[in-house]
């Protein structure tokens, strides 16, 4: 039997290497570290390898890395974290309600790929406001409104005044019907006109109608009886008055039918065609005399009044 013990231990461990005592004879081997993924840029670490039943501690040449190797430096998260909050302070001065809106972000949908945000409570809360364009159509339509109204005065004016002007000429109309002339007599011939000399005293002062006699005299225009009997040398006589002052007389009558006062029309009965008076035959002599005056013209006279004789 040997005198030799196994050792009841592992290998030694590797002791520091003393300069005063003498290396190890026996050759080690180099060992090679791979290089760290997150590392910014792969280093070669070179560590000697003890001999079995030495080992000695590796240097690593190469910088430590932090604890957290995915985010950034702290300085620069603690700069960002202070323009964050100075951010949010500025938007919160600006517009609180920006902060405390609720607003939420929807998700696309799967049917129509589309997505929307809900509503915020800032809609909600504000006020409808005017704007200049809003004032400016509203003046306008007020324009067209003082505009419409003052035409619809004008026109309720306008028709007013054309009903009086209506009436006014309904009135005329009315008077003028009324004098309105006819020819005195029917189925005549005219025998002397005005101012012939010969058989009167001077001239002629009216126009005479040649007609049977007894052949009624109708009133050439409406007006009133003034005068009714015999006058001499006219014979039975009848004078109407004008509403103007105008006289007419009808002479020579056989026969008168008229009152003095009456209101006669153009055309009512006054009398019948005679010989009465300084006659040569039966006829009827008629005079216009305007404002009682002077004797003028019958024949003018009617055709003034619309009249062929």
């Amino acid at each position: 039997m040997g005198t030799h013990r196994a050792h009841r231990r592992g290998p030694r461990r590797a002791t520091s290497v003393n300069p005063s005592r003498p290396r190890d004879p026996r050759p080690t081997s180099p060992v090679v570290s791979e290089p760290d993924p997150q590392s910014a840029a792969p280093e070669l670490t070179l560590s000697v390898q003890a001999a079995p039943g030495r080992r000695k501690a590796a240097r690593h040449s190469g910088r430590r890395r932090g604890l957290f190797p995915g985010l950034p430096p702290l300085p620069v998260a603690v700069g960002v974290a202070a323009l964050a909050i100075s951010a949010g302070g500025a938007i919160t001065m600006a517009n609180p309600a920006l902060v405390s809106g609720d607003s939420r972000i929807v998700g696309a949908s799967a049917l129509n790929g589309t997505s929307s945000a809900a509503s915020t409570s800032l809609l909600n809360d504000r006020t409808a406001t005017v704007s200049r364009d809003s004032r400016r159509d509203a003046l306008a339509d007020a324009a067209d409104e003082k505009l419409v109204e003052q035409a619809e005065q004008q026109a309720r004016e306008r028709n007013a005044a054309l009903a009086q002007f209506a009436q006014q000429a309904e009135q005329q109309a009315h008077k003028i019907a009324l004098n309105q002339w006819v020819l005195p007599v029917d189925g005549y011939h005219l025998t002397a006109t005005f101012g012939e000399v010969g058989l009167w005293a001077s001239y002629h002062t009216g126009l005479d109608f040649a007609a049977d006699y007894g052949s009624p005299i109708k009133a050439m225009a409406g007006g009133e009886v003034t005068s009714v009997g015999y006058d001499g040398s006219y014979g039975n006589k009848v004078v109407i008055t004008l509403d103007d002052g105008t006289e007419l007389w009808f002479c020579h009558m056989s026969q008168t039918a008229a009152t003095s006062g009456e209101e006669v029309r153009a055309g009512d009965l006054i009398g019948y065609l005679g010989d009465t008076g300084n006659t040569t035959g039966p006829h009827l002599h008629v005079e216009v005399r305007p404002g009682g005056g002077d004797p003028v013209d019958p024949y003018e006279a009617m055709v003034v009044h619309g009249l062929t004789p």
